[in-house]
């Protein structure tokens, strides 16, 4: 696989002797996919030590940068960063350069996550997320709350990781840590987020009610903002679909429409949680009417709107989503070749993309599709979905 990381130049360029060769040997680590306990055990340098050269604390010695040099195979550019680190003896704490470098590594760690799974970027970000939250009471003043939003950033990932790795308890954990570090940053709309985040956890325990009851406390959260009540609109929606509710359903739907026109027309705001481009109110509109059974409506809507945008890599969760609940309404609807076709289609990406809740979908189409007469002409792929939807996590 292609990682999307930024080459060495780019995370390092303006940084201080010190944090570029911190930032370098963090980047370099990611890119292994190796925690800061694994380059310790690798390097026989301390935990400790580590994180401070990463977060550009300590300069680093030359039989350091030596064997940090050789585990990660950087063929002597470590080393010849830390010759400049000791020249320079700049060890203070530059948060506005220090924030730059590790927002490119969430960058490229989100983007690999999107398509590879909480799995291979779990462990970096835990280790930068601790990092951060190390570093910010060190910093000055002026820039400590930008310190603290982004070690939220990642602590908020985190918790999305954890869920689509079927570790709830852990999602509500991270979760709660991301909202005491924004906090920290000066932001109270990841208290907002995290009410989302709650009802998600809440739909895939089948807490029907409880979907509905979050959403409505994230919409009314005084700190809620226009991105935020999209999130808890859409929930809302999905909610009531799933309790039978068409009207209430309608209702939570058009918010949805009325609060993206308000992204659009304000300002950015704090991007807690998933984009909302990934997934039209036209497509939301028929994943719920999967939920509500009206099999014939949802794929008309899928056939068109699933065509309509084209497939990127920073979608590929979404849309193997919604690809696979298109294939439920298609079995709905009797057309049972059509719906094996389509989650064959969207088989490779589903196996590379270790979510949890692509699964649940999965399981979903499976216990329609089973129970048809077709089913047995469609054996090699329903048991390559079967393996798909039941394989660990």
């Amino acid at each position: 696989m292609d990682l999307p990381f930024v080459s060495s130049r780019e995370a390092t360029q303006g940084l201080p002797p010190a944090q570029e060769f911190g930032v370098e040997l963090a980047r370099l680590r990611v890119l292994k996919g190796w925690s800061v306990r694994g380059l310790a055990e690798r390097t026989a340098i301390s935990e400790g030590h580590i994180c401070n050269l990463q977060s550009g604390r300590r300069n680093p010695t030359a039989a350091v940068a030596a064997a940090c040099d050789a585990a990660l195979g950087a063929d002597g550019a470590l080393e010849a960063l830390a010759g400049k680190a000791r020249q320079g003896r700049s060890t203070g704490i530059d948060a506005d350069l220090l924030i730059s470098g590790y927002t490119r590594i969430f960058d490229d760690l989100r983007a690999l996550g999107r398509t590879a799974g909480p799995s291979t970027v779990a462990a970096p970000m835990r280790s930068v997320a601790g990092l951060l939250a190390d570093a910010a009471p060190r910093v000055g003043r002026v820039r400590r709350q930008e310190v603290w939003l982004i070690a939220a950033r990642y602590a908020e990932y985190l918790g999305w990781m954890a869920q689509e790795a079927e570790r709830p308890a852990d999602a509500l954990r991270w979760t709660d840590v991301a909202v005491r570090w924004a906090a920290l940053g000066g932001d109270d709309s990841m208290a907002a987020y995290a009410l989302v985040r709650r009802a998600s956890i809440a739909q895939h325990r089948g807490d029907r009610s409880g979907v509905v009851d979050y959403a409505r406390r994230a919409a009314g959260h005084p700190a809620a903002t226009p991105r935020i009540l999209v999130h808890a609109a859409r929930r809302e929606a999905q909610g009531h679909a799933v309790l039978g509710d068409y009207d209430l359903y309608r209702r939570a739907l058009d918010r949805v429409r009325v609060h993206r026109a308000e992204t659009a027309a304000g300002p950015e705001g704090p991007r807690w949680g998933p984009s909302i481009e990934n997934g039209t109110p036209r497509v939301i509109e028929a994943s719920c009417l999967v939920d509500l059974r009206r099999f014939g409506q949802a794929a008309g809507i899928f056939a068109v709107e699933l065509q309509r945008a084209p497939a990127t890599s920073a979608d590929a969760n979404s849309r193997a989503r919604f690809a696979v609940r298109y294939a439920t309404a298609q079995a709905g609807t009797g057309d049972h070749e059509g719906a094996c076709r389509t989650v064959a289609e969207a088989l490779p990406v589903i196996e590379s993309v270790d979510s949890a809740t692509v699964r649940a979908e999965l399981r979903r189409f499976l216990g329609a599709a089973d129970r048809t007469p077709a089913a047995s002409r469609q054996h090699g792929v329903l048991n390559a979905v079967r393996a798909a939807a039941y394989r660990a996590a």
